[in-house]
């Protein structure tokens, strides 16, 4: 059974950065296509960004240029590098593993952005 575990959110200003990372535990495979979501109060589940196992990444428009998606397939990691945070990023961010139409969710962690 896949578990997948959140860290590194918190509280950050306005411009400020944060790096979330996410491992998984169990062995995440070539097929898998591995990325995060995001839930704001009040809204609804929206893809942040994904990556493949060969490195292709795509972005939501609202975070391009602002974060960046990585991932270690030997240590079934996945990071999701935010910068230039403002408060419309605030969210639950989730991390999810996608293999072919079956979904792994993490619990989620709070990222808060303060103007």
């Amino acid at each position: 059974q896949m578990q997948l575990v959140e860290s590194g959110g918190g509280l950050v200003q306005a411009g400020g950065s944060l790096r979330l990372s996410c491992a998984a535990s169990v062995r995440v495979f070539s097929i898998d296509v591995m990325g995060w979501y995001r839930q704001a109060p009040g809204g609804q589940r929206e893809l942040v960004a994904d990556i493949t196992s060969d490195g292709r990444a795509n972005y939501a428009d609202s975070v391009e240029g602002r974060f960046t998606i990585s991932r270690d397939n030997a240590k079934n990691t996945v990071w999701l590098q935010m910068s230039s945070l403002s408060p419309e990023d605030t969210a639950v961010y989730y991390c999810n593993v996608k293999r072919w139409t079956k979904d792994y969710w993490g619990k989620g962690t709070l990222v808060t952005v303060s103007s």
